[in-house]
Formats: C-alpha cells, sequence, structure tokens
C-alpha cells in the first residue's frame, strides 16, 4: 500500500456526515453513536484521505448480519481485521483508491482513547502540527512500507494518547 498523506481537506467533514447516515442505515436500530475519528477529523494536519469512522454497537453479533446491506454501500466485510471483538469495514472507489474504514465495536473501552486523542489534537494545534510533521516525514522516509510508517507514529501516539486522556480527566473534572 502506497503511504500518502496529504493538506487537510475541509470536506473530510461533510464526507463523514454523509457516509455515516448511510452506514447508520445500513447497520440499522444496533447502532449507538457514529464518531469521525483519525486524522481526516482533525482540522489543519497532514492525512491520509481515508475517513475513518468508530461505530459503537449494542450487539457486535448483529453486525455480522448486516454485510450485504454493508457491501450494498461498497464495503468489504474484514471480520475482526487483527483486533477481537471488532468489525472493520473498507471501501474503495471506482479507482480501487481507499476511501473510508469503518470499524465497529461494542462496548468499546477504547472509545474513549480514540476521542480523547481527537479532541485533543484539536485543542491543541501546537501537538497537532507537530503529529502533522511526523506524519509528513515518515511518509516520505517510508513511501512503500505502510508498516514502517505505522510503527513511526506508534511512540508518539501512545504518549499523545496519555495526555489526552489526563487533559479530558481535567476536563470532565472542571464541568463537574
Amino acid at each position: 500500500m502506497k503511504v500518502e498523506v496529504v493538506p487537510h481537506d475541509p470536506t473530510w467533514r461533510v464526507k463523514f456526515e454523509d457516509e455515516s447516515k448511510l452506514v447508520a442505515q445500513a447497520l440499522g436500530t444496533n447502532v449507538i453513536a457514529i464518531h469521525h475519528i483519525g486524522s481526516t477529523a482533525i482540522p489543519h494536519i497532514y492525512a491520509k484521505p481515508i475517513i475513518d469512522m468508530l461505530v459503537e454497537v449494542k450487539d457486535i453479533a448483529k453486525v455480522d448480519e448486516q454485510n450485504s446491506a454493508m457491501a450494498a454501500l461498497g464495503y468489504e466485510a474484514m471480520g475482526e481485521f487483527g483486533l477481537p471483538g471488532r468489525r472493520f469495514y473498507r471501501k474503495h472507489d471506482a479507482t480501487g483508491k481507499r476511501t473510508h474504514h469503518v470499524h465497529t465495536f461494542e462496548n468499546f473501552s477504547g472509545l474513549q482513547r480514540h476521542l480523547a486523542f481527537r479532541d485533543y489534537m484539536i485543542a491543541h494545534p501546537e501537538d497537532a502540527n507537530r503529529y502533522s510533521e511526523l506524519k509528513r516525514k515518515l511518509a516520505k522516509q517510508y513511501p512503500d512500507d505502510i508498516n514502517g510508517y505505522v510503527d513511526g507514529k506508534d511512540g508518539f501516539i501512545k504518549d499523545m494518547e496519555k495526555r489526552a486522556l489526563e487533559w479530558k480527566r481535567s476536563q470532565n473534572i472542571c464541568n463537574m
């Protein structure tokens, strides 16, 4: 897989909103919430141009029953795809370029981690810019090695997730 990061595209938010309505319809009443996650959800930073959606559901087993509805939207069902308890879908455009990922979980404990990371990056543009620069550097360093790219981000992401969760906890304490 070619590693490509591009400048933020303001249409990503609209693409998420439009696609999330279709996904919600396909997955039906099992859906609790759909969240825009990943770098396309963070304004002003470089990102791989793939919209990531985190779908929280009541019953993960019922998601499998909707694979044909997801296929009708152009999604390929990937099963757990390396993460127990997840159902993962990916979508490509007519040229074969990946456009969307759907990560579906039931009672996902990592939900707060993903949302805290996104919200922290939005609230802390200096850290978001550092992340953006790291992604650009790694994309140049590993243009044809997605694993090298992902591994290169790992330490930074773990550090930011820790900061983000602490920040989120402090926000919740202040809002009580």
